[in-house]
């Protein structure tokens, strides 16, 4: 049993199931991102979690006390939200220590975890200014102090750094990914940027429509995504998705495919078990990155496939290239070096990685397993 348990829960609005037999399990010391676009449930899962929301069905449980019917205050579990929500008239110091006053924690035991968790956020400067002396990356800093100074059980993390400009999000983010190293606490945080799911996560859950797509480490959900929504969404810029038609080739399954010219490609396969598909349409997933030039091609690949297309656009973007091309009629995108010496309009020998390519079945959009 895991020290968070969601077992088999729903959620409904009258009618309306929002959330459907979500079951999750998280090990203490975990720190699992809840990921999707908005309105997919992640929100209200963690509200649910939080007290915040009633079950509709199901149950959670932490530490293996059921939650179901307690009272927020009740849970030992502390949250961080999008908006702070500090209280303005106090100094930080008091907005750290606010909660454990309530709970009727001497002064003395208050001081000593104030020191500590202000030492830890490197706030110690700030204790006696108001949230409104503050910038947003520190009010940020105050909300966490806030929740990691009652040391519950679980933490939850709902957008806490959608409000932050991009560098000090990047900032923000190295700071909880250090916390939760050094504490080793167990976090549920929600987001809907896949970078920092990927980058923060020991696990990810990906929702969408109140499902989860799929549960694993962020190198499972990016190497092997469960469909073809996982496989979008996760990863930036998103997988070429390119429909195909599998042929077999002296035994050996090959992706059919037309170039921006109306010319025929095959591309070998790694996956044997894709003969069954033969003559049959699928959709073959690439990533950006597994589709090059040929001196930036992986060189510890044993199934480097060359093919000639047109290029439409290049983007330089520092330290790459991103070069756009059609296949099977679809936008694709490939990810080159920086002094990759490719221009529009060209006809350029393009280097994919077909280890790294996956199929689809194109009806179920499920990914075709090994």
């Amino acid at each position: 049993m895991g020290f968070l348990e969601i077992r088999n829960t729903t959620k409904s609005y009258g009618s309306v199931e929002i959330l459907h037999d979500i079951d999750i399990s998280v090990e203490e010391g975990e720190f699992l991102v809840l990921v999707g676009p908005s309105g997919c449930g992640k929100s209200t899962l963690l509200n649910m979690i939080a007290g915040l929301e009633d079950i509709t069905s199901g149950e959670i449980s932490i530490k293996g006390r059921v939650m179901n019917g307690v009272h927020p205050s009740k849970r030992n579990i502390a949250m961080v939200f999008q908006s702070y929500a500090l209280y303005p008239n106090m100094t930080v110091g008091q907005n750290i220590t606010f909660g454990l006053e309530m709970h009727g924690t001497p002064r003395a035991e208050r001081e000593k975890a104030l020191a500590e968790v202000a030492r830890l956020l490197q706030i110690d400067h700030l204790l006696d200014r108001k949230p409104g002396q503050l910038s947003g990356g520190q009010r940020q800093r105050v909300a966490m102090g806030r929740a990691l100074v009652r040391d519950p059980d679980v933490f939850l993390f709902d957008e806490p750094l959608s409000n932050l400009d991009a560098k000090l999000r990047v900032d923000m983010r190295t700071e909880i990914k250090k916390l939760h190293q050094k504490l080793k606490t167990t976090i549920v945080y929600v987001t809907h940027d896949q970078i920092e799911a990927m980058t923060l996560s020991t696990r990810i859950a990906v929702m969408y429509q109140g499902y989860v797509q799929q549960l694993g480490t962020p190198k499972e959900i990016y190497d092997t995504p469960a469909n073809v929504f996982v496989a979008t969404f996760m990863g930036s810029p998103a997988m070429n998705i390119i429909p195909a038609h599998v042929v077999m080739r002296e035994d050996v399954p090959h992706a059919k495919i037309t170039d921006a010219d109306g010319n025929e490609v095959l591309l070998r396969f790694s996956q044997p078990n894709l003969a069954e598909w033969d003559g049959r349409e699928i959709l073959l997933g690439i990533r950006p990155e597994a589709m090059t030039d040929p001196e930036g091609a992986d060189r510890q690949s044993a199934n480097i496939q060359t093919l000639t297309n047109r290029v439409s656009v290049t983007e330089p973007a520092g330290s790459d290239t991103f070069v756009t091309m059609v296949l099977g009629g679809k936008e694709v995108v490939a990810r080159m070096r920086a002094d990759a010496l490719v221009r529009p309009g060209q006809r350029f020998d393009f280097a994919a990685n077909m280890e790294k390519a996956i199929a689809f079945d194109p009806k179920t959009e499920k990914r075709i397993a090994p």
